[in-house]
């Protein structure tokens, strides 16, 4: 009984701390809807742009959490259940998605490239406006990131934004493209990314795991349904 009250409690800590992080996604992804325009980036993904992604991540795991939080919390048989089906669902759909990369990464790299290039050109047919003064997305971007256009500051032609200008003026302009930049990040971090996804995946069979035993013990004390 101790070991049970014990694995109940833990679950109950986890599942706050994943509410907490899911919460603060969530707000994260308000944030960015409120006052960033990143789709200008990425026009063929409108929907799937960075604070949409965030904003329904922190709502499915706000409410799976909350879920094993108040399952484990009342030993309500049915609760339980219900997260350990979500947690199996989102488990396979995560190992589906990195297949998926793999798969096709080529195909993917290439499509995000060419989107990139129609993103860049309305944001340069956009500042070819007489009297405008414009900090779109791709500012941000260059000044966040220290880097200028997707592969060099030569595609913005004649109209280099002061985003790509590096301080130290040696170079003019920052060196690196942003999308080669980002590329070169990803593939450096390999590893890590790799290993993160593998510990997200463990947390989840262990959870699915301490999520049967409960099951299993309150349907042999024949507590039923609540």
């Amino acid at each position: 009984m101790s070991c049970l009250k014990c694995l109940k409690y833990t679950m109950c800590v986890v599942n706050f701390i994943f509410f907490i992080c899911g919460a603060t996604v969530f707000g994260l992804g308000i944030y960015l809807m409120t006052f960033s325009r990143f789709p200008s980036l990425l026009p063929s993904l409108q929907a799937m742009n960075i604070a949409n992604t965030l904003f329904i991540t922190g709502i499915i795991i706000t409410c799976v959490s909350f879920l094993g939080f108040l399952g484990a919390l009342k030993e309500n048989r049915c609760l339980l259940i219900s997260f350990f089906i979500l947690l199996f669902i989102l488990m396979l759909a995560e190992l589906a998605a990195a297949c998926l990369l793999l798969m096709y990464e080529t195909q993917i790299d290439s499509f995000i490239n060419e989107d990139l290039n129609k993103g860049l050109q309305s944001s340069i047919n956009n500042r070819k406006t007489p009297n405008t003064t414009i900090d779109d997305d791709w500012d941000k971007v260059q000044r966040t990131f220290k880097c200028c256009g997707i592969s060099n500051h030569t595609q913005w032609g004649t109209i280099v934004p002061e985003s790509c200008n590096n301080p130290e003026k040696n170079p003019q302009y920052w060196p690196d493209g942003c999308f080669t930049k980002l590329k070169d990040t990803f593939e450096k971090n390999l590893l890590n990314t790799g290993v993160g996804v593998i510990v997200i995946c463990i947390i989840e069979v262990l959870g699915m795991c301490f999520t049967m035993t409960l099951f299993c013990h309150i349907s042999r004390s024949g507590l039923g349904y609540k």
